[in-house]
């Protein structure tokens, strides 16, 4: 028994040393510690003020413990009982008033920001009016003022406000834009919830869903991309555009009775499911399976766009499981290849 109790002792700082090491792994775009818009940092700031007073806290308080242990402790042979405080009204009023103080340090920021954050720009005409649907599990974006509705990748305008109305479709999810803003849920029975943000400066910023939704709920990714404003009017134009069917007959047959039935893609189909508009410029396929070019591949879910669409629209479920996308078309290779080919050139010249 004692010699795992030691066993146990000696593990605990290796394990306590690895926990800090592996806290700091992680993608440099997914972290609120990294924020690139006004609403992160003004997060990032109660969050910096916050630690600040619980590392003045702890600091004092092992400060004390230290001096106590050292100055009063017991001498060999002394008998006597040590000096009470107890009453030391003096004492109490110290102990009492400072944490009143370090809890108003950070209490008034915290409800000004609170108060702050939660405004709705639903009605500004400034705003870009975004109604965001959560699905399992896909996120889909819907722009009601331009008639746009797309999917897995979010267009912004760079400095614009953007006005979310948060909703679900199915369970519980959470919309979370690390980098540019919190966490906002997307409730089930109609419940909406709002929020706004903005990207000063153009990039690509990861999103998640970090609500716990199912089984591919770690794999619910979604992209915010943010252009000037010159830029976002011709994507905004362009995803509108006719697009023609593919020109092989029989691909085209295949795609319209076995995809258009779920899927839009300009001005055909039913828009149920993730809108194909444009898919061959987005960054990802099905939200997890990024895309580069055949030479820049360096991890698992990393290839081209051609042949992400293939393996997605193969087998969805080896991709993420769980996701209601039917596994079973009954595509010819012949098919599956023209589809693929199809929708890998469906681009967006925009930029």
């Amino acid at each position: 028994m004692m010699n795992r109790w030691q066993f146990v002792r000696r593990l605990a700082p290796l394990m306590a040393m690895m926990a800090l090491v592996l806290a700091a792994c992680g993608r440099e775009d997914l972290s609120t510690l990294n924020p690139q818009g006004p609403v992160a940092e003004e997060q990032f700031g109660l969050m910096k003020l916050a630690i600040i007073i619980m590392g003045f806290v702890v600091i004092v308080v092992f400060a004390i413990s230290l001096y106590v242990i050292v100055r009063f402790r017991r001498r060999s042979g002394d008998k006597t009982i040590p000096k009470q405080v107890e009453g030391n009204h003096k004492l109490e009023v110290i102990w009492t008033v400072i944490p009143i103080i370090l809890l108003v340090i950070l209490g008034v920021p915290t409800v000004q920001s609170v108060f702050n954050l939660s405004k709705d720009y639903s009605n500004d005409p400034e705003a870009v009016k975004v109604i965001v649907t959560s699905h399992q599990y896909w996120w889909e974006f819907e722009y009601p003022e331009l008639g746009i509705k797309t999917s897995q990748e979010l267009v912004i305008p760079t400095g614009k406000t953007i006005a979310i109305e948060a909703k679900t479709a199915d369970v519980l999810h959470s919309f979370w834009v690390p980098s540019l803003a919190g966490k906002i849920d997307t409730n089930p029975s109609g419940n909406e919830n709002h929020m706004y943000f903005s990207a000063p400066k153009e990039g690509v910023y990861l999103g998640k869903c970090a609500e716990l939704c199912g089984p591919s709920h770690g794999l619910m990714d979604f992209k915010v991309k943010s252009v000037d404003p010159a830029a976002f009017d011709r994507w905004s134009a362009a995803i509108k555009e006719p697009v023609a069917l593919p020109s092989d007959p029989a691909v085209a047959e295949a795609f319209q009775s076995k995809c258009l039935v779920c899927h839009a893609v300009g001005d055909l189909g039913v828009s149920a499911y993730p809108n194909l508009a444009g898919i061959g410029s987005r960054g990802s396929v099905g939200g997890i399976l990024v895309n580069v070019e055949a030479d820049d591949k360096q991890y698992k879910h990393e290839d081209t766009v051609y042949n992400n669409l293939y393996k997605w629209i193969k087998d969805p479920q080896a991709i993420k499981p769980g996701n209601l996308m039917a596994d079973k078309y009954d595509l010819t290779d012949a098919e599956l290849e023209g589809i693929a080919k199809y929708l890998s050139e469906l681009t967006l010249d925009y930029e």
